[in-house]
């Protein structure tokens, strides 16, 4: 275990701007973000070229323009403005956001969303370097520079190497860094937009025939766990520095306007261009980055480049320094950099194997991502109905002591989990079924209620039906979590408040003391 920093130490750290606070709560004097603060981490890492090729996907659901439209701004705003009413507890606990799920679900018990969280956020960070690389290699094939072995190798390490370098800096640091990305990336996406836009064809664009309710659905789906859901369980980390009298409302909105502005235009510009475009619409899916850059002049193919890895880079940044929070929130006792170093170095390592040594392992490790999806919809659910039934501050101290007011383990909550879980999976298939055979195990109440039927075929199993791919578990997982929740929580978080002084929260409680020291171990 390693020790703590000596003062001389942190006071050095400090002044050079880089973060030493862990998982504890942050203290009065060091809350002084404000609400509009939350644009900037939020745009820079969603103002992304790359979201152009989620258009794609969304007209693979075979909808019309109008019917994308609709589910794509429905989709990103619905997402963020979930992910904003996490961003309260943000403010309300001055803790990082899975502490502040111990809540919910107990001190203890917390580890068993934390778990996941950890898993999906070192998962999907580790995939955006990975898009990162392979999207240099691609360019640099196309501009006649080389895009082999050695391309990847120099273009890993650099990648790799900021976004470790920036989690392991922490929070003042990168919000630093983001403002500054936000102008680059911003710009250079509405020039590719203007470059772009001769590619568009209105007739073909409207010419798009109406889809299914179920297929609407879908997309729906899609679109919200590819943007705001996908970022829900860091939401709190970012609001924590906010004084807690921010109004809860301003935190929502900046918090959902940072995050979906960029997107909704961008998928909308991403409708018109693969509704105009065959070869645009067919290639996105294997090649989201290359085939972009095929409708681009050559002298725009750099700054293209670089706004494209700056902005997955910018994603990867917020995801890592999380994911050193959330394995803090664990019960692994190092300081909060040395987390994140450790996150970094696996995000390397992983970089490194994928794209040198595992060709096929973007299939199965999609899938593995997707399916821990459903768990965290329905933690989700959980966490938003417990914020919406609060009306105080968390106890800061009872966060850190299993004989505080919120226990060691809520049952209830873990069961809702569970459950939700179960129904979720029975409601969506694998997307990878070839790919990744061994999660075909999803999907198994569409027969049983008569939404699908599996078909086994040689050439690879597939579902018939309008529901199978609706991804409609998702959406249960979040909403079962929610009610059940709303409804069988409400006693006992009335119970926890009860005593909980106007400005916070007390230390005494009828299972112990939770004191200072409770605090000071997680340092």
């Amino acid at each position: 275990m390693l020790g703590p920093m000596s003062e001389t130490t942190a006071a050095a750290t400090q002044r050079l701007g880089i973060e030493t606070t862990g998982i504890e709560i942050i203290d009065e004097s060091q809350r002084t973000a404000r609400p509009r603060d939350l644009f900037w981490p939020w745009f820079a890492a969603n103002v992304s070229v790359f979201g152009i090729s989620y258009a794609a996907f969304v007209l693979g659901f075979g909808i019309s323009f109008a019917q994308a439209v609709v589910v794509t701004v429905l989709g990103i705003v619905v997402s963020f403005v979930l992910c904003g009413i996490v961003a309260i507890a943000g403010k309300r606990g001055s803790a990082p956001t899975m502490i502040l799920s111990r809540a919910a679900f107990g001190v203890t018990g917390q580890k068993v969303p934390g778990v996941i969280s950890w898993l999906v956020s070192i998962g999907w960070e580790t995939f955006l370097a990975i898009l990162a690389v392979l999207a240099t290699a691609t360019i640099f094939e196309q501009l006649g520079w080389g895009g082999g072995t050695t391309t990847k190798v120099v273009a890993a390490v650099v990648v790799a190497a900021v976004i470790v370098l920036a989690s392991v800096a922490g929070y003042h640091i990168i919000m630093r860094l983001q403002s500054v990305l936000t102008w680059i990336t911003g710009a250079v996406t509405i020039l590719f937009v203007l470059v772009a836009a001769s590619e568009i064809d209105w007739a073909a664009v409207t010419a798009l025939p109406a889809g299914e309710a179920q297929s609407v659905v879908g997309a729906f789906v899609m679109l919200m766990t590819g943007f705001g859901l996908g970022w829900i369980n860091i939401a709190a980390d970012w609001s924590r520095y906010q004084h807690r009298s921010a109004p809860g409302g301003a935190i929502v909105f900046w918090n959902t306007f940072g995050g979906a502005i960029a997107p909704v235009l961008l998928v909308t510009f991403g409708l018109m261009l693969s509704a105009s475009n065959e070869e645009v619409l067919a290639g996105i899916p294997s090649d989201p980055i290359g085939t972009l850059a095929t409708i681009l002049p050559t002298w725009f193919l750099v700054p293209f480049l670089l706004a494209v890895i700056m902005s997955l880079i910018s994603g990867a940044v917020l995801g890592i320094y999380s994911s050193g929070l959330t394995l803090l929130s664990l019960g692994v006792r190092i300081p909060r950099p040395a987390a994140a170093l450790v996150d970094g170095i696996i995000l390397t390592l992983g970089t490194f194997f994928v794209v040198f040594v595992a060709a096929d392992f973007l299939g199965p490790f999609q899938s593995f991502l997707i399916t821990l999806g459903v768990p965290l919809a329905a933690w989700a659910g959980i966490m938003i109905a417990d914020i919406a039934l609060r009306r105080r501050d968390y106890d800061d101290d009872a966060l850190f002591d299993a004989r505080g007011r919120y226990g060691a383990w809520d049952w209830v909550s873990i069961g809702t989990m569970v459950v939700a879980s179960v129904v979720g999976w029975g409601l969506v298939v694998n997307n990878f079924a070839q790919d990744a055979a061994w999660n075909n195990w999803q999907g198994y109440l569409l027969e049983p209620l008569g939404l699908g039927t599996y078909v086994d075929d040689p050439a690879g199993p597939y579902w018939e039906g309008a529901w199978p791919y609706s991804n409609i578990g998702v959406l249960l997982a979040l909403a079962i979590g929610f009610l059940v929740t709303l409804v069988a929580r409400r006693g006992t978080v009335r119970r926890q408040e009860d005593g909980m002084s106007g400005g916070g929260a007390v230390a005494q409680e009828a299972g112990g003391v939770a004191g200072p020291g409770a605090r000071e171990a997680a340092r």
